[in-house]
């Protein structure tokens, strides 16, 4: 982009033709880097296959060759891209999402509540029946390895189809197993397989979403994630209670998702945009007899060596050298990991000390559910201070603005947790007190979560996809690992004291989102990975501003 230098000293009435390369203004050269970015994130998303460069001044942006061979959408309003969905179609799609995302984390929680007849019918000592929950969430560790890459090279449809399908048959072969060893493998497989709706979701919401619409599609998403888990040991809990076998649990979960798997191959539609160019591409080049016809997906490297440096590599990269990521992470993690302890902890609490039964038990996780879906619409009211933001800062406004969910559940969560532990102790104090904290604690969760990963999003942006794959690595080996030690801390310490220990840890986390926000801006300047639009664009409303006054002086 060339512009006239405002300095030229002409006294002429008309001023002399500017040379070709004219100079480039700062105000230039921050808009050509903001272009520039924004087409990065309209090409590759949340998953940029480059690496960036490193950080220096603003420097002339090479003007990019349109290729007439290249397949783009027909225009702005190319009713095929998926941004450009009716409304109401986009919500079909995103509670789509929601509900696929519910299924696979009501089967991460519901055989929870059976864990004792799993473990009279196998004959097991209890630490090998807790697997039955933990290895499901370690197989969530290794599956996005896969269906991150699988799904930008193929699409998201197919991905959704193939895993929710094979997940469904691995459930089947849960309800029908003769032995623990069959049982735990499968509880394994269905996990790996499993886990693409948490990490296809996200994705399908930057597909079809722009910023405004984004707060609200992340809330209700974040909120499918936390009600699975809680409605599981609800249903669990009845089936155990009543005459029916404990394979019903596995049962009731093979219906729910095979309605899923059906749902996906009748209803749910391709959205990622580099997949349905690629698909017009071919059709093109088949109707206009063009074989130089293409789509950039079909330019991009997927060699083995560049596949393993984008799901593995950088990941932890990013992991390592990034400070917001890093402590983001740990934060998330020992939330997760909380939300999976509670499966554990509760029948020590409400049977063990309040005297009710399995089923009433199962109930209690109502609570988190409750819970969780009141965060999400807190979370989606106070999102309307960034969507006012949006236009002022032409798309961009500073991430730090996502973090207000997480300053309130924080410390809430503290709160919850507190209450939960030293109301749950005694006997003496009605069963419904202790009860009562866990919708705290499921709002707490709710907020964390959907604040924290939508920061994550607007931080690094065409890197995001990166981001959330080391985020959920590390998230899902602590939820895996808290149901393997929750029964023994809760009994041992007493739950006054094992929740006050998970309580201080809350404590000492609490403060972070308000540490990002005052100082969140100054650490994603020496990010190597964050774009940092939102500083250019302000770098650009200080100059007009600077401007604007100089004028009225003048």
């Amino acid at each position: 982009m060339s512009s006239t230098n405002p300095s030229s000293e002409t006294s002429t009435i008309v001023d002399p033709p500017q040379p070709p390369h004219a100079p480039h203004s700062p105000r230039d050269l921050l808009e050509e880097e903001i272009e520039r970015d924004e087409r990065l994130i309209e090409k590759y998303g949340a998953d940029d296959p480059e690496d960036p460069p490193s950080k220096t001044e603003p420097t002339p942006v090479e003007e990019e060759k349109v290729d007439p061979n290249l397949v783009s959408w027909d225009g702005a309003d190319d009713p095929t891209n998926p941004q450009n969905w009716s409304y109401a179609y986009k919500m079909f799609v995103t509670i789509s999402c929601a509900f696929l995302t519910v299924n696979v984390t009501f089967a991460s929680s519901m055989p929870s509540s059976a864990t004792l007849k799993i473990q009279a019918h196998f004959h097991t000592q209890a630490e090998v029946s807790y697997l039955v929950t933990s290895l499901f969430l370690i197989g969530y560790i290794f599956g996005p390895i896969f269906w991150g890459p699988g799904s930008e090279l193929l699409g998201r449809r197919p991905i959704f189809f193939c895993t929710l399908s094979t997940y469904t048959l691995f459930i089947l072969g849960q309800a029908l197993a003769h032995n623990i060893e069959t049982l735990l493998v499968t509880r394994f497989l269905s996990g790996f397989f499993g886990c693409a709706p948490l990490i296809l979701s996200g994705g399908v919401i930057a597909d079809i979403w722009d910023a405004a619409g984004r707060g609200m599609a992340s809330s209700l998403f974040g909120a499918s994630v936390f009600l699975g888990p809680a409605l599981g040991p609800v249903v669990g809990g009845f089936i155990v209670q009543s005459k029916a076998s404990w394979r019903w649990v596995f049962w009731v979960m093979f219906i729910f998702a095979g309605v899923c798997s059906m749902l996906v191959v009748v209803l749910l539609p391709e959205t990622y945009a580099p997949v349905i160019l690629k698909k017009k591409a071919i059709a093109r080049r088949k109707a206009e007899n063009n074989p130089e016809l293409y789509a950039e997906i079909e330019r991009q490297g997927w060699s083995f060596h560049e596949l393993l440096h984008r799901t593995v590599f950088r990941p932890f990269i990013m992991l390592l050298l990034e400070p917001i990521l890093l402590f983001v992470t740990i934060y998330l993690s020992i939330v997760y990991g909380v939300i999976y302890a509670l499966f554990e902890a509760f029948p020590v609490i409400f049977i063990g000390k309040h005297g009710l039964t399995e089923n009433q038990c199962g109930m209690i996780f109502l609570g988190v559910g409750i819970g969780t879906t009141l965060g999400a619409i807190i979370n989606n009211v106070m999102m309307k201070k960034y969507n006012r933001l949006i236009k002022t800062w032409h798309g961009f406004p500073p991430p730090e603005t996502r973090l207000f969910g997480a300053m309130i559940g924080g410390f809430l969560l503290v709160v919850g947790i507190f209450w939960l532990g030293w109301s749950g102790e005694y006997s003496a104090v009605p069963w419904y007190v202790p009860a009562i904290s866990t919708v705290a604690v499921g709002t707490a969760v709710s907020l964390i979560f959907i604040s924290f990963l939508t920061y994550l999003v607007d931080v690094y942006l065409m890197y995001a996809a990166s981001a959330f794959a080391a985020n959920t690595f590390v998230r899902s080996m602590v939820g895996a690992a808290f149901p393997l030690f929750t029964v023994q801390m809760f009994e041992n310490m007493g739950i006054n004291w094992a929740a006050t220990l998970i309580g201080l840890i809350g404590l000492v986390l609490a403060p972070l989102p308000f540490l990002f926000y005052r100082y969140g801006a100054r650490i994603r300047m020496n990010s190597k990975f964050a774009p940092c639009i939102d500083l250019k664009i302000a770098k650009m409303l200080e100059a007009e501003k600077a401007k604007a006054d100089g004028a009225e002086k003048v």
